[in-house]
Formats: C-alpha cells, sequence, structure tokens
C-alpha cells in the first residue's frame, strides 16, 4: 500500500505518543504532535480510518490497527535507523537529529535503510534510547514497566531508558548533566511546589565522570553550548547532586534499577 508523505506522518506521530503514555490517543495530542489545527487532523485521521489503517470513533481516542501497526512500525524504524546513522556515521549530535532525520525519511529506499541498518551492526535502540524496531515490525518493550523520571519518589534508584526526542534544548541540557540513556540515578528530593528534583548518578566520581566534567567546564569546541544551558537551569555543577526541573523531567523514561547493583 503506497502511502502520501502525510499519511505517514500521522502514522508515526500516533506510534509515537502511544509510547509516552498509557491512555489512548486523542485527536488534540495528535494535533499538536503534528503542529496541525485538530479540524485538520480529525479529516486526516478519517482518510486513515477509511484505509483500515486506524480506528476512530467520533470525538472518540484514534489507536492504529494491525495493518496501521506496521507501517507506522515502518517508518519508525526508518526515522531511528537514520537517527542512529547520522549520529555515529556523520558526528551529529543526539539534539540534532530528530529533524534531519524527519527531512530524510521519506525520501530513502528500503534498500538503503537496509543497508544502512547492517553498517550499523543492527543497532537495537536510537541515540535517544527508543528501541528500533526490526524489520517484521516485531517491537519487544514492555511499556507497563516504565514510568518517567518526575514520576519517581526520593529514595529510589532508577536507570534511565529513553529521552524524549521532541525539545532539543531539553537534550542539550540533559546531556551537558550526564543524564542519557543507560545512566544509574538515585532521586535524593522532588519539591514539586517549585517545580526541581535533585538526583545524583551512581558512580558519580569515577574517572569517566571526571572526563565528564572536565569537558563541561572546557571553554572550546560544543561543550560550551551544553554547559551554558545547563548552568542556566540548574547551576554550576560543584558535585554528584544534579537539580533537575520537573518539566526536564518528563522527558526521561525510566524503569527500576536492578537492587543487587
Amino acid at each position: 500500500m503506497a502511502l502520501t508523505t502525510s499519511s505517514e506522518d500521522y502514522l508515526r506521530a500516533i506510534w509515537k505518543l502511544s509510547e509516552w503514555q498509557d491512555k489512548p490517543v486523542s485527536t488534540g495530542q495528535l494535533a499538536k504532535a503534528l503542529g496541525l489545527s485538530p479540524s485538520t487532523v480529525s479529516e486526516g485521521v478519517a482518510k486513515l480510518a477509511g484505509m483500515g489503517l486506524v480506528r476512530h470513533a467520533p470525538y472518540g481516542a484514534i489507536s492504529l490497527t494491525e495493518d496501521g501497526r506496521r507501517q507506522a512500525a515502518r517508518m519508525v524504524r526508518i526515522h531511528r535507523l537514520l537517527e542512529t546513522g547520522l549520529v555515529e556515521i556523520f558526528g551529529f549530535s543526539w539534539d540534532e537529529v530528530h529533524d534531519e532525520a524527519e527531512h530524510l525519511e521519506h525520501a530513502v529506499s528500503d534498500k538503503f535503510i537496509e543497508r544502512l541498518d547492517r553498517a550499523l551492526g543492527h543497532p537495537e535502540r536510537d541515540p535517544h534510547g527508543d528501541v528500533i524496531p526490526a524489520a517484521d515490525g516485531t517491537y519487544p518493550v514492555d511499556l507497563n514497566s516504565l514510568h518517567t523520571l518526575a514520576d519517581v519518589n526520593p529514595g529510589e534508584a532508577v536507570l534511565i531508558d529513553r529521552v524524549s526526542d521532541h525539545d532539543s534544548d531539553v537534550l542539550v541540557y540533559l546531556e551537558s548533566v550526564g543524564l542519557t540513556p543507560g545512566t544509574e540515578l538515585r532521586v535524593l528530593e522532588v519539591r514539586r511546589t517549585v517545580g526541581l528534583m535533585t538526583v545524583a548518578r551512581e558512580n558519580a566520581n569515577s574517572p569517566e565522570d571526571l572526563d565528564f566534567q572536565k569537558d563541561l567546564d572546557s571553554p572550546e569546541g560544543s561543550g560550551d553550548r551544553r554547559n551554558s544551558v545547563a548552568r542556566q537551569v540548574s547551576g554550576d555543577l560543584d558535585g554528584p547532586e544534579i537539580v533537575v526541573p520537573l518539566a526536564s523531567a518528563r522527558s526521561v523514561i525510566v524503569q527500576q534499577a536492578n537492587p543487587s547493583t
């Protein structure tokens, strides 16, 4: 089934919204994600429903059919492999690749994507930690075991699973303070009335961490921008504790850390 660029964008957006919530996708959410008016999105969803790609009752939730899920998985796979290639082959930073991949994803062939996948060593996740669907559309993720960093209580240890690529400034900030996929954290304090939380990275005094801190303080290179953004939001980083705005923490999906670590 040949789809228009617009239809592919709709399907990928529905997929992505479903990854970040356990409730059905609404027309309003989809309109915001696509940057379109609700009336325009309603018309687009109606067309997709007529093609058997989505289910949507009037004024109701939107969900993918099995055919729609396959088409969406294909687009998500293309997008995330492109993002991975842009970082690993072309040296883009993780805050730059989302928009670049959106420009490229409708122009590349399936053959190109499969060769890119092979060249990258068949990665399972993109630079933001998002799972890359397999070529057959399978997606081995238990979304029920994940929640945002903003929902974690003081004293709990968690592992960063993935980070939203929606806001490039948030990505710059999170990277600047070392909050990237695979990082283990302990939540020290949550001050919801002022919208802040304090966390500590595990092994924050390791040699790797000292190198990371040295890079933050370097006056040269791309570290300048990351350093300035971090200090605008959370102040100078003099120790292992990091003050994180809850608005940024909502962009971080975490899972429970292994109790034995």
